[in-house]
């Protein structure tokens, strides 16, 4: 059905409709009580749990902020290679500990080295960022490494 068929079907229809229609029962009190309910102001029954989460979730997001920002310690590299170090330090000290060392002394050189380690590391302490205390740091310990290889597998025995 086109447009103009629809328009010219919709026209005749509401001419031809009975105006004289009456509701089978009054309608006035309820439009009247309606009316009056309109002008009245409503009353906004508000809950306080929507706003007390929104509080609530702020709350949590400002505490994560500020221990992220302001508590979090920040790294420390010393600590990073010291772990790192004493762990190969003692798995060498494991491997070698049933073989016999070519030098009585070395455990003496391995104090001295110790004693320089724990300067540096007291050092670093005012100074956590310190890239050339650092890498005496690293030093040192590589010095320790080697001292423990060097005295209990010399290169001479694995030829």
């Amino acid at each position: 059905m086109s447009k103009e068929n629809f328009d010219d079907y919709l026209n005749e229809s509401l001419n031809t409709l009975d105006k004289d229609i009456t509701p089978r029962k009054n309608l006035w009190p309820g439009i009247e009580r309606a009316i009056i309910n309109a002008e009245r102001p409503t009353q906004k029954h508000t809950t306080i749990w929507p706003k007390l989460t929104a509080v609530a979730a702020c709350s949590v997001a400002v505490l994560i902020a500020v221990n992220i920002v302001f508590i979090t310690p920040e790294p420390k590299p010393a600590v990073a290679i010291s772990d790192y170090f004493l762990a190969q330090k003692n798995s060498l000290l494991v491997a070698y500990k049933n073989q016999d060392a070519l030098t009585s002394n070395w455990q003496v050189q391995l104090q001295e080295l110790e004693e320089a380690e724990l300067a540096i590391k007291q050092v670093l302490e005012n100074e956590p960022q310190n890239q050339a205390l650092l890498t005496m740091l690293a030093q040192i310990y590589q010095q320790q490494l080697d001292l423990i290889n060097k005295v209990h597998a010399p290169r001479w025995q694995h030829i």
